[in-house]
């Protein structure tokens, strides 16, 4: 049987929870995830369990913030001017934002706070700083 090494094209079928349990996302009921091991296109942690697996493997593995989407940021929350954004619009706690960097590039951000002045935002991805448990199970290897 064919073991998965660095450089192989992958696909997968996979479910991510938080170690409480609470799913964040999964392809079940869609098409498997296909990657290149090794490539840098997955987190550290997810691409690091695939070498060593045969097709029909299944594995549910822990990944550390280090290995995920690393260590929350201070550094990620931003005071941004309440007059760069338009008058009518209604910002609240927990609203979802986008807005670019200076390639012009999206960022998803979350409203923290509204302040007389400043909006203040959290540019940290929505999983940072959380360990995170992926249930894999190996399709094809290409």
């Amino acid at each position: 049987m064919k073991q998965v090494k660095a450089g192989d094209v992958v696909k997968v079928h996979y479910t991510g929870k938080l170690v409480n349990g609470e799913q964040f996302d999964s392809s079940v009921g869609r098409e498997p995830l296909e990657f290149t091991v090794g490539a840098g296109q997955m987190i550290k942690g997810f691409d690091a369990a695939l070498p060593g697996m045969i097709i029909g493997d299944k594995k549910t593995i822990n990944i550390a913030p280090e290995d995920a989407y690393g260590p929350r940021s201070e550094e990620a929350i931003i005071d941004f001017p309440k007059a760069n954004v338009p008058a009518d619009m209604k910002l609240e706690p927990g609203m979802p934002l986008t807005l670019s960097n200076q390639a012009g590039q999206p960022v998803p951000v979350v409203v923290v706070e509204v302040k007389d002045d400043v909006i203040v935002l959290d540019a940290n991805h929505f999983l940072a700083g959380q360990e995170l448990v992926f249930d894999i199970e190996l399709v094809e290897i290409a």
